[in-house]
């Protein structure tokens, strides 16, 4: 099982009452560093094999919606989400089967809903592209390009004017960027200070568009503008270097004040589909394999066998409960539409 947050916690907090050797207090640091790399990482592979077994099952047609994988992409929403409180807001987008998993999002219910089965989140009637869990914090995503990035500053403003301590985070692709309502966020945003977090997912692409033929702007100088700190990194592939670039900008949200954290990554699979898209010629499998050379659920072989067994058992124990949920009837059509 996933840990909550106050565990998750007590992995970077000392023990000691007592004066420790120098030697001592590093053999404790890096305890405590190997031990977060090793939760990162379960989350990570969590994601990743919940993807490939999407990949599996996907031409059997038992799954009921298209979906946009984000293999290649885990160690972004595993840093971004285990540096936050537990009761800190996701707003994600359609692409969101690596966020609803990082955030705690239960699995039975995932695959349930991609079964379109009463057991979903959705009971079926929102598919992969509107997984939601706000019990856990994920709010509502959408396939709409952009459009949850406002409802994330509404969150934040609620936050502000109640004098609650919690932030609201908006997860978006560099293609979202280009939409107005993006904009008008950020301005917002800044005018009212609000604890609102911007992620920009930057794999360069927008469905088969790079980003230099689209975007005569930069996020970094371009939230300057309003006024708004940000930052890029470049680590894509790195969980901890994720995590760290997280709270660091979280410092700053939790004063009240907005940040775009713009992070690089990789879409390992074409933009919508659980096939590669290489022979389109957009782009090469050299582009990607810069990236798999990095990716740590490659490079790690030990660390993935260990997991592996126990994880594979949690995620076919999802698929049973998909399989054995009924589908809805008719009665159904019009439940919860208001």
């Amino acid at each position: 099982m996933r840990r909550g947050h106050a565990e998750r916690q007590r992995d970077c907090q000392s023990e000691y009452v007592t004066l420790v050797t120098p030697a001592a207090n590093r053999e404790r640091q890096l305890l405590q560093t190997n031990n977060l790399y090793r939760r990162l990482f379960r989350t990570a592979l969590l994601i990743r094999l919940v993807e490939e077994r999407v990949i599996e099952l996907y031409p059997s047609d038992r799954i009921q919606s298209p979906v946009h994988l984000s293999i290649g992409q885990e160690a972004v929403a595993v840093g971004v989400c285990d540096a936050l409180k537990s009761d800190d807001l996701v707003f994600a987008t359609y692409r969101s089967h690596g966020f609803y998993v990082a955030k705690g999002g239960p699995l039975n219910a995932m695959f349930a809903e991609l079964y379109g089965r009463l057991g979903g989140i959705s009971k079926g009637k929102a598919g992969s592209m509107h997984l939601s869990a706000p019990e856990v914090g994920l709010m509502g995503s959408s396939a709409v390009v952009a459009s949850t990035i406002p409802h994330a500053v509404g969150a934040a403003l609620s936050f502000k004017r109640t004098g609650s301590s919690r932030v609201a985070v908006a997860v978006f692709g560099d293609g979202a960027t280009e939409e107005g309502v993006y904009h008008e966020s950020l301005n917002f945003a800044s005018l009212t200070k609000v604890p609102v977090l911007f992620i920009c997912e930057d794999n360069g692409l927008a469905v088969h568009s790079f980003r230099h033929v689209r975007q005569a702007y930069r996020l970094p100088e371009h939230a300057a503008t309003f006024g708004i700190e940000s930052r890029r990194v470049e680590e894509g592939w790195d969980m901890l270097a994720v995590r760290q670039a997280t709270l660091d900008a979280l410092a700053v949200v939790r004063t009240g004040k907005p940040f775009v954290l713009e992070i690089a990554t990789g879409r390992y699979k074409e933009h919508v589909g659980v096939g590669d898209d290489f022979h389109f010629g957009y782009r090469s499998a050299d582009s990607i394999d810069a990236w798999k050379a990095r990716d740590p659920l490659i490079l790690d072989r030990t660390l993935v066998e260990e997991l592996t067994p126990e994880i594979e058992r949690e995620i076919a124990a999802a698929v049973d409960f998909a399989e054995r949920s009924p589908a809805p009837g008719r009665t159904e059509l019009l439940t919860d539409v208001i």
